[in-house]
Order: structure tokens, then sequence, then C-alpha cells
């Protein structure tokens, strides 16, 4: 674990947490945003010092009872009660999930015919330092112009069919393996495109809010106690500088699992995916990204078959054929 984790992210969501969210007065003289410590000790049965010396880092082996307190106190999802969990046992050395297990770098038979029939979805798969493991031919039609799977040559590539004619030209469906097959050329990593390619800065409008998921997904977990995770991050932090080493040390939260994603993609324009992240399973390592197009225009973009997409607006879905 880097540095004093478990007491950032509790005083991130402290200060997170409006006052009268819990029914506390707002008054005028209250310099802190959110809620002070002396209120979080009050409400979760502690003394203000425990707070301070758990925030500060002096402390970092809550009980379970504790934790759970104060996960209530501060309104944690079930999703965060767990980060919180695991930073906190990220504080005792000598024992981590993976144990030692280099990134997974194929797909299980079963995931690879999922991955098939995703296609003409966009889906990629990634492992935990962010290598492309695998996508459908959508995502790498989609892809491949923006720069990220440079260096890497698909199967279609080498029977001399190619694969990146443009977002909306049809091609023959299924799953495209990435790494750990033998395939030619260095396997992509989404981290090391957003933060070291110039080009990344144009493809993502966001790009600031990219950077941010990108080291909220790195930091989630063991982290350093990873040593692949561990070496990613100490070549970023030399290669990417302080756009890297700052957010290392000033985010404390989860990657969001779905959201709107903007493209300002080099041959299609403007794109707006709807963004959804499917975690695999602890022993496959993995978790797939599918994009979905969130207005008409991305849908026609996309849509070069005969099948329409849906677009995914408000909760509801419907199709769009394109124009």
């Amino acid at each position: 674990m880097d540095g004093n984790e478990l007491g950032t992210f509790l005083r991130a969501r402290r200060e997170a947490v409006s006052p009268a969210e819990l029914g506390l007065p707002v008054g005028p003289r209250r310099r802190t945003p959110g809620l002070r410590r002396s209120e979080v000790a009050t409400l979760a049965g502690v003394s203000v010092e425990y707070v301070t010396r758990l925030e500060q880092g002096r402390d970092r082996h809550p009980s379970p009872a504790v934790l759970s307190t104060l996960a209530d106190v501060l309104g944690l999802t079930p999703r965060e009660r767990v980060h919180l969990y695991r930073l906190s046992k990220g504080t005792t050395a000598g024992f981590t999930c993976r144990g030692g297990a280099a990134p997974t770098s194929a797909l299980r038979p079963a995931l690879r015919a999922l991955l098939e029939r995703l296609d003409p979805t966009v889906a990629v798969v990634l492992n935990r330092v962010t290598d492309v493991v695998a996508c459908t031919v959508a995502f790498e039609r989609l892809a491949r112009p923006t720069g990220l799977l440079d260096g890497w040559r698909s199967p279609g590539d080498r029977d001399g069919a190619g694969a990146g004619a443009g977002a909306g030209a049809g091609a023959a469906s299924g799953a495209v393996a990435v790494s750990g097959v033998g395939e030619v050329g260095e396997v992509p990593n989404v981290a090391r495109f957003v933060f070291t390619d110039s080009r990344a800065r144009s493809v993502l409008p966001d790009w600031s809010r990219a950077a941010d998921e990108m080291v909220a997904a790195l930091k989630q977990g063991p982290f350093r106690a990873d040593r692949y995770v561990a070496a990613l991050a100490d070549e970023l932090t030399l290669t990417a500088g302080t756009a890297f080493g700052a957010r290392i040390t000033a985010l404390t939260g989860l990657p969001t699992a779905s959201g709107v994603v903007r493209l300002s993609h080099p041959t299609a324009g403007p794109l707006n995916l709807a963004v959804e992240t499917l975690e695999l399973p602890a022993d496959d390592d993995l978790r797939i990204l599918v994009g979905l197009p969130a207005d008409a225009v991305t849908a026609a973009a996309l849509d070069g078959r005969h099948e329409p997409l849906r677009v995914i607006s408000g909760g509801a879905a419907r199709k769009v054929r394109p124009a």
C-alpha cells in the first residue's frame, strides 16, 4: 500500500458529505468542506483523536466494527465499503489477493465465445494493468485510427484484409485476441496510451477525467503491493511526470462503473459511448468494457451492418437505423 491511502480515503469521503445530509446545522463559521472530524467522531461513537489518527495514518488497523460504523456515517456505497475494507487490509504487508501472479494475458474459451457474441458491439477486455487482452472487431475498428493499437497487427492485417478502414466499415464478426497468443507487436496498454501518447488528448475531449479514471483503476485493490501494478506506476511516474504522479497522490476514489465517454474520433468525428464495466471473477483478473451508442449520430457512425444498434439514453433503449 502506498502512503496513507486509508486515511486519505476517509478524509476525502468526510469532506464530500454535506452536514445537511445528516441533519446537522450549516453555520456561517464552517471553514472545512463536508463534515468536521468532531461530527464524524460523535456520530461514530469514537474520539476526535482517533478519527485524526486514522486520517493522518498514525493508526492503520481499525477494527471491522469501527470501519462499519464509519462507513455508515460517511454514507459509503457497497462498492466503496469493499474498497474501504481492502484499504484497511492493504496496510498489512505480506499478503496480496493475486499471490504474485502475472496479469492475465489470454481468454478462457467461454470468455472468447462470449466476446464473439458481443460483436458488433464495441467491447474490450482489460487486465489489471490495463493491457488490452482481447477486443471485438467493432472495438478494433474504432480504436485503430486513434493510435491505441499502434504496433500490433491483427490476423486480418496479416491476411491483407486490414481492420482500420473506419469506424463504420463492415467486417467479419468475431473476437480479436491481442495479447498472449503470439501476435506481432507490443501489447496495447490503455494507461500508457492515455498518459504518454499526445493523440490521447485529442481523441478524449475529457482527457483529465479519463486520466483520473485510469489512476483510480490502477489504485483499487493492493496497488503497490502488486509488483506488476507498481512497475507500471513507476514507469508512468517517470514517463508522464506530474500528470500521473500528482494523481497518484491526490486521487482516492474508485473508477466509475458506468458513464458516457466522449470521443473526438479521427475519422468518425464526435462520438458518445455509454460505457458499462463488467467485472469478471477474481480468478480471471479481467474486466470487460462495453460501449453502446449514446445517441443517434454515434449509432449511425458505428453501425456498418444491417442490424441496427440500440441507442442508450436516459435509461431507455430504442433501435436506430443509419440514415
